[in-house]
């Protein structure tokens, strides 16, 4: 799906379960070609979680691709926080600072729809000074997902 550095982004946040074949289609794509084929790491992405109640997407369309998409999830028994994951900015998107309004819309959409809470996410370890910014913060020791060095944090 092409993406053009001269059309504006189009944020959207749709729930799992309103999620159409052709947004779902592009966005698992999206997450095979940096996750699994870029990053060298064969994992299973569809992971039961993008269709739960209270899963939401935030997309960040440019032309007819996805240049930015992040995945929330609700809070539950697991976790009585929301988290932010699949975090991703289309390899032709990057250097434009995508990666900064898509985590600045994520938490906006934390805040709104689970106020006053704190908000996890699971961050590639290179990232967390990234993540820091946002006021994330490390909590315990780095930890090893498919290969690639991780730090649990949280804001709040």
């Amino acid at each position: 799906m092409p993406v053009s550095a001269n059309e504006p982004i189009s944020w959207s946040e749709v729930s799992g379960s309103d999620l159409d074949a052709r947004t779902l289609y592009d966005v698992l794509a999206l997450r095979s070609a940096v996750f699994v084929v870029e990053q060298e790491c064969a994992y299973q992405d569809p992971d039961g979680l993008d269709l739960l109640e209270g899963t939401r997407h935030l997309i960040g369309r440019e032309g007819d691709g996805i240049a930015a998409y992040a995945r929330l999830l609700a809070p539950d028994e697991t976790s009585p926080a929301p988290r932010i994951g699949r975090v991703i900015v289309a390899p032709q998107a990057r250097g434009r600072q995508l990666a900064r309004a898509l985590m600045k819309r994520s938490l906006e959409l934390c805040e709104e729809r689970w106020p006053g809470r704190a908000v996890e996410l699971g961050a590639q370890a290179h990232l967390s000074a990234f993540y820091g910014s946002f006021g994330f913060v490390v909590q315990g020791a780095p930890y090893d997902e498919d290969g690639i060095p991780h730090v649990w944090m949280r804001r709040g």
